[in-house]
């Protein structure tokens, strides 16, 4: 069994700025994150200046992220093919990304776009020796109107599961996307696990007073978004599920959206989530003393 590796997701546009940084602790892997394009960032040139401040420690790129819409925009989907191609530049052989929508239709209307899109992505994929990752967040859509990803549901993944195989693609999973539709997180790790590629460390709280109080449909907010730690799940069972699977990816902390530890506390919010996350995986392997 390897061990789960700790990291944090660092902004492409950040990286070189910030990643130097970053490695004065002990965050274990990067994953690097774009939002609908890489704009004007070279990332066949990203790449090499990447691995240079790299070289001399033992972090790693866990993947490489660009969060987009390959269904309806044709640079979204380049730029995904872009990220696909150049991940072995990065000593990494993961993408993450959206499911995609048909914006404003529902999720199931869209899956014919997705089986076709998806069908080309993974062959790419598969001649690059890369796993596609997509991310369970419902950016702001419903299964009735979808925006930007329809990859946010158990009930869209079975769609999506049931049009393309699943031999180099699989979920990346968060509680908090799911805790903000009311499911359980812990349930739901363990009927999908096997379907789980990559993790976002990001948790969640839920305001159930409030819920009790006003339900759901109207503009008083019911669900944080949390750094681990301080959120509501036990993650020392999330990942006590994840190995008893076989999971031996990293889990990669998804900051800047705790409404508390925030703006200068946001590096704070992210060492706490480091220290708490490698307590939670039992600490650092210690060989037995009575192994040879």
């Amino acid at each position: 069994m390897n061990q789960i590796k700790i990291g944090t997701c660092i902004p492409g546009k950040n990286l070189l700025e910030w990643l130097p940084g970053f490695m004065k602790y002990d965050f274990e892997t990067y994953a690097i994150t774009f939002h609908m394009g890489l704009g004007e960032i070279d990332i066949k040139k990203l790449a090499p200046k990447t691995m240079s401040i790299l070289k001399n420690s033992n972090a790693s790129i866990s993947v490489l992220c660009l969060y987009c819409n390959p269904l309806q925009n044709k640079d979204h989907f380049d730029d995904l093919v872009k990220c696909i191609e150049t991940a072995k530049g990065f000593e990494c052989n993961s993408v993450s990304t959206f499911a995609g929508a048909l914006e404003g239709e529902s999720v199931e209307s869209a899956i014919p776009r997705f089986k076709k899109v998806f069908s080309e992505l993974t062959k790419i994929a598969a001649d690059n020796n890369v796993t596609i990752n997509i991310e369970n967040c419902p950016m702001g859509g419903t299964m009735e109107k979808a925006t930007s990803n329809i990859g946010f549901n158990p009930i869209a993944w079975e769609m999506m599961f049931n049009a393309i195989p699943n031999d180099n693609w699989g979920l990346e999973w968060e509680p908090a996307h799911q805790m903000s539709q009311l499911i359980d997180p812990m349930a739901q790790l363990k009927k999908w696990v096997p379907y789980i590629t990559h993790i976002h460390g990001k948790d969640a709280t839920i305001d159930y007073e409030s819920i009790k109080e006003v339900g759901i449909l109207n503009s008083k907010k019911f669900v944080y978004h949390r750094a681990p730690g301080f959120g509501s799940c036990n993650w020392s069972d999330i990942i006590s599920i994840l190995r008893i699977n076989g999971y031996e990816n990293s889990i990669d902390i998804e900051g800047y959206h705790d409404p508390i530890y925030k703006d200068e506390w946001e590096f704070t919010s992210q060492l706490h989530a480091l220290k708490y996350l490698k307590q939670c995986r039992g600490g650092d392997f210690i060989k037995n003393p009575w192994d040879n």
